[in-house]
């Protein structure tokens, strides 16, 4: 499935913007269900489509500030459902359209949160093959669940994929912080999205942000200082970024992972993909293009453009939950 990437869409950011703002897509039905947690908060959990009962069950994560509805999740779910696959889109807490009820948020680290939707599965349907896809900030997440529990998974979990996964945060954060037109585009996109719930949160909950704080974060650096790491128990950003970077778990994969990545991609550097850990892993693929965006990787024509990272990944995902 070599990648032939669309000359109509030239460089990385009509790349990446085209596929975020523009892409049309499939919409497959949605059955949602609120799934209590331990700590007394929920997660909205969308099942896709109509696939048949014994389906292999794939778990899909959004990336920051996304949700099940992102064009890129039901892009991935169209395809899984064609693969023979049941997608089931976990919305992280928050990104639903109703808030959670906790102080907390979501955060690149949180695992525990997908390990508790991975057993209820397991649990329901014991010995129906689970497979796990993540964009972006969801990615991170997968490679860190796989690679931090290694063989200590569910029998059921057979496999895993991440598309444009910032595998080092501090480097993520400091490439979205750094001068330029583009920069301030994508990182206004995302802050005034988080300052806005951030905000909300605060209102609710005066002990635990600072509005003031909040309304001065206009980086990331300082946003994951004064919310992220605030409210999630880290010492720091720096604190936050290097406890749940992902690429120092790649060695500790131990079920078959996919990662796609973009050379070119304006918000996950290049050169912090983990090549020589993905190489030096048989459990691991690393697919690296040299052109791709960031979760776009558009191929095709202007009229009828197509998604090839997410058609890898449900190829590569059936194949892993079929074995």
């Amino acid at each position: 499935m070599d990648y032939a990437p669309a000359r109509w869409l030239p460089g990385a950011h009509a790349m990446t913007v085209f596929a975020s703002v523009a892409r049309l897509g499939p919409r497959p039905r949605a059955r949602r269900e609120r799934w209590e947690l331990p700590d007394g908060d929920f997660l909205d959990v969308d099942f896709l489509g109509a696939p048949p009962p014994d389906a292999p069950a794939l778990v899909i994560l959004h990336g920051l500030e996304g949700s099940s509805r992102a064009p890129y999740v039901r892009g991935l779910a169209g395809l899984a459902l064609r693969a023979g696959l049941a997608p089931i889109a976990v919305n992280f807490r928050g990104c639903s359209g109703t808030p959670n009820r906790l102080p907390r948020f979501y955060h690149s680290g949180e695992t525990g949160d997908l390990d508790h939707v991975v057993r209820r599965l397991a649990a329901a349907r014991p010995g129906r093959p689970i497979v796990i896809g993540g964009f972006s900030l969801g990615g991170n997440v997968v490679v860190k669940y796989l690679g931090e529990r290694g063989d200590d998974l569910p029998a059921e979990v057979r496999g895993g994929a991440g598309i444009s996964v910032p595998f080092d945060l501090a480097r993520a954060a400091r490439a979205l912080d750094a001068p330029g037109f583009w920069n301030l585009v994508y990182r206004e996109r995302f802050l005034r999205r988080l300052r806005a719930k951030a905000l909300a949160k605060a209102r609710r909950f005066p002990e635990s942000l600072d509005p003031a704080a909040i309304l001065g974060a206009r980086t990331f650096a300082a946003y994951d200082a004064v919310v992220t790491a605030r409210l999630h128990g880290f010492a720091s950003a720096e604190d936050y970024w290097t406890r749940c970077s992902s690429g120092q778990f790649v060695r500790g994969v131990r079920r078959p992972l996919l990662l796609v990545a973009a050379i070119d991609d304006p918000i996950v550097p290049g050169d912090s993909v983990p090549v020589e850990a993905a190489g030096a892993n048989p459990a691991v693929t690393l697919v690296a293009t040299e052109v791709g965006g960031h979760v776009a990787f558009v191929a095709g024509s202007p009229f009828w453009p197509s998604f090839w990272a997410e058609a890898r990944a449900a190829a590569f995902l059936a194949d892993a939950a079929r074995r």
